[in-house]
């Protein structure tokens, strides 16, 4: 499996444009809060989950070396370790 062509800076940048200019609105409902989003930053496609590894391999079925951004629809972070997660979204 090849390397993405992109920096973590260019993939976290485009994900999360990505996410707020044109997925957020379709994918924070009552039913996706908490859940796991990963987008390829390339494509714009995504998978929503309940794990972090089961949205990814979903995605690298697609395409094998995707370039993929993870977040929790609604929260400030995926996991928080030593923290807690803050609710973003109503």
């Amino acid at each position: 499996m090849s390397k993405p062509k992109l920096s973590d800076e260019e993939i976290t940048q485009r994900g999360r444009e990505l996410y707020e200019n044109s997925i957020r609105l379709r994918v924070e409902t009552p039913d996706n809060i908490g859940k796991i989003i990963s987008i390829n930053v390339e494509t714009g496609e995504y998978e929503i989950g309940d794990d972090l590894l089961v949205t990814s391999l979903k995605m690298r079925t697609k395409q094998a070396n995707a370039a993929l951004w993870s977040e929790r629809i609604g929260f400030n972070a995926v996991y928080a370790v030593g923290g807690t997660l803050f609710r973003i979204a109503e």
